[in-house]
């Protein structure tokens, strides 16, 4: 790859943790939770990406990051009240600049803001079109001479303490992160009147200049500031790309201020002429200390501000950590055959025993810790979600307000990469089908504004992924109607409130009278059960009439190991996910009690569940069906309900490498995914969903097993 396009890429990873820090910070300002530092975090996130722009050339992102970055100096400086309405200019804003940061990555120019600068323009008073880019002649000169700068009056400053002596020397990461120093000093003349002295003692010869290193330093007496912790502000963002010391000095009335050279005053347009300043001298660190100590009645200096340490981080290509799993899978296995040829072997000594206890041990903290490098928290797509609600409230006329819970749970990035589009279609349908408009939820006596909320959790080794809304809920009569007259189900069909609920999976069903660009079209729903199953997840509902939905996503933690029971049916070996296990119980006969043509409850200390037998179930050759001399596994699968499984065998508990085949087989209803023993032979593990809702379902139907053993 060329060199500079690995830089871009860079450049645009950095982006997206700049957009989703920006759009964190403007929500918390929307709902009135924002401090100083998250206004100065959302500053700092579009300055960030406005200098990375630059260095690109991506001229158009310049132009309208500087436009979105003054009105946000505005507000961050108070002169800028973040009203609602203000908020919500910035909001557009923040989606505007995340579709130029896409239209740069992708090469294309078509991203329509004229309307959005226009906005940030009347908030600033500043021009549109102005882009910020060339530096303004007049500060040429700024760092070869002394200067002084007033920020106030014309008359002379009356004398004011304590006087604040400030050595200020960028380092090179300073100029690369796009920052500027004449912005911080602009920053402390706002605090009060300041008198600046360039230090070039370290600036070389012409041709030893290199263009990314840092030469100059400045020295800033700062006066009419009393709080040590404003002028700790001022280099916040900077103090890891700076050398900075702040001193105290005695108290001293100030001369006349003068402005820099051809420096304008941020008061008036009108530039001030030039007159001679003296140099400030330094003052001798041994004598600061003096004076201090002499006057014991003068205020002490603020304690230095207290910066969380910062842990590093490093951007691993995903790649390479798919193939460090996949080596810690295979070595689980090889530890599972070694176990497994030690216990054929019981002449063994006890040592090897013991050794290949700690070897497990040991395997398995080193998986736990590989396995943490693929989570991420949840919060990467949940932080799209919010321009989603925007745009799509906007395009049906309702007012909503989106609630988000639980966005630090972390989950497999695989899961997360593919959780995108099913949330996007189950809240474009919450908002388009469950929210009503505003005028009918007033009529009934809501809020005009609706509540969509998105939550994570995590619950019995699985993720719980919900999306509800208080709208009106699922009109069971008209989902059935629609079901009949697309030929979905028969007219006379007796389904329960649930199956009618899950008749809006089905691929063409829509409820939507007329198509839009939102829905009515008959695909949306279908594809979120779709995806989620391919999850190895499954998706429920609970909706109650006029009160609103609730859509459940249950999915897997990881994609790449989990903790199972290996069980014995028949002639073959299956794997029980240990999260869905309750309990395991040897069944009385009078426990065990025939329910309809061919069913069988188990009576579960005064609870009758469904009992299955595998074998038959599975249709596994030599499997016995006897019922009463099974050993039963009671498991339970989230939104279904509970199920008795019945196998012939509890072989042990063991921790299981998984691997999927539904590449090359497709998928098996029943059938999650395969793993390799450690005897060598293929085991399936069961997918409990799909059992309890299949057999809830009245399917009975044997599964067909030996098509994925290749059979």
């Amino acid at each position: 790859m060329d060199p500079m396009e690995a830089i871009k890429q860079t450049y645009y990873q950095e982006c997206d943790e700049l957009l989703l820090a920006m759009e964190e910070g403007l929500i918390a300002m929307e709902s009135g939770e924002a401090d100083s530092e998250m206004i100065n975090a959302v500053f700092r996130a579009v300055h960030s990406i406005k200098g990375g722009a630059g260095a690109f050339g991506f001229s158009i992102l310049v132009a309208f990051s500087h436009v979105f970055e003054t009105a946000m100096d505005l507000v961050r400086s108070g002169k800028l009240n973040p009203t609602p309405d203000v908020v919500k200019v910035l909001l557009r804003a923040g989606d505007k600049l995340s579709d130029h940061v896409n239209a740069a990555r992708n090469g294309t120019t078509g991203v329509d803001d004229v309307e959005v600068k226009a906005e940030l323009a009347r908030l600033t008073g500043a021009d549109p079109e102005d882009t910020g880019v060339p530096a303004p002649a007049e500060f040429e000169n700024l760092a070869f001479a002394p200067i002084m700068i007033d920020i106030g009056d014309d008359e002379p400053a009356a004398p004011a303490t304590p006087v604040w002596h400030i050595r200020f020397a960028p380092q090179a990461g300073l100029y690369a992160k796009a920052n500027e120093p004449y912005l911080l000093i602009r920053e402390l003349g706002m605090l009060g009147a300041i008198e600046v002295t360039a230090d070039l003692s370290e600036l070389p010869d012409l041709t030893s200049l290199e263009a990314d290193q840092a030469y100059f330093a400045w020295d800033v007496l700062l006066r009419d500031c009393p709080d040590r912790s404003k002028v700790e502000e001022v280099f916040e963002f900077v103090s890891g790309d700076c050398d900075l010391k702040i001193t105290e000095e005695a108290t001293a009335p100030i001369a006349s201020a003068i402005s820099a050279p051809g420096l304008p005053s941020l008061d008036d347009d009108e530039p001030v002429e030039p007159a001679p300043v003296e140099a400030a001298s330094p003052v001798a660190e041994t004598q600061l200390e003096e004076k201090k100590a002499a006057a014991p009645a003068a205020a002490p200096a603020a304690a230095p501000v207290a910066v969380d340490v910062v842990k590093p981080t490093i951007r691993v290509d995903l790649d390479k950590v798919d193939r460090l799993v996949n080596l810690v899978g295979e070595l689980v296995i090889t530890q599972a055959m070694l176990s497994q040829r030690l216990l054929d072997n019981t002449q063994q000594g006890q040592n090897v025993s013991v050794g290949l206890g700690e070897l497990e041990h040991l395997l398995r903290d080193l998986q736990e810790a590989v396995m943490a490098i693929r989570t991420q928290p949840v919060k990467s797509v949940f932080q799209r979600m919010p321009r989603l609600v925007r745009e799509t409230a906007a395009q049906t006329g309702k007012e909503v307000r989106l609630e988000i819970e639980g966005e630090a749970t972390e989950v497999d990035k695989t899961v997360i990469e593919r959780l995108g589009e099913p949330l996007t279609h189950m809240i474009r349908n919450a908002i388009d089908h469950g929210l009503e408009t505003p005028e009918e939820r007033v009529a009934l006596g809501k809020a005009a504004e609706g509540t969509v909320k998105l939550s994570a959790e995590h619950r019995g080794g699985r993720i719980i992924i919900e999306v509800s809304d208080d709208g009106r809920g699922i009109n069971r009569t008209k989902v059935r109607q629609k079901a009949i007259e697309r030929g979905l189900i028969s007219a006379n069909g007796n389904l329960s409130d649930e199956e009618i609920d899950n008749l809006i999976f089905l691929p063409g069903f829509s409820t939507a009278n007329t198509v839009s660009n939102i829905s009515g079209r008959g695909v949306g729903l279908d594809v979120v059960r779709r995806n989620i199953v391919d999850l190895g997840g499954r998706i429920t509902i609970g909706s109650a009439w006029g009160k609103g939905s609730k859509f459940s996503l249950t999915l897997p933690l990881t994609l790449a190991v989990l903790d199972g029971m290996i069980v014995a049916v028949g002639n073959q070996t299956f794997v029980l996910p240990l999260s869905h296990i309750i309990e395991s119980l040897l069944p009385k006969a009078d426990d065990v009690k025939p329910f309809g043509a061919n069913g069988m409850l188990l009576n579960v200390r005064g609870a009758y569940v469904p009992l299955v037998s595998v074998g038959r179930l599975l249709n596994v050759p030599g499997a016995s069906h006897d019922l009463h001399n099974s050993v039963v596994i009671l498991v339970e699968s989230e939104g279904v309900g509970r199920m008795a499984l019945a196998v012939e065998a509890i072989v042990g508990q063991r921790q299981v490498v998984i691997k999927s085949f539904e590449s090359n087989i497709g998928r098996i209803d029943g059938i999650a995914a395969a793993t390799i023993l450690g005897d060598g032979r293929v085991a399936l593990i069961l997918d409990i969903d799909g059992l309890v809702a299949g057999c809830r379902e009245g399917a009975g139907r044997p599964i067909d097993y030996q098509q994925a053993l290749g059979a």
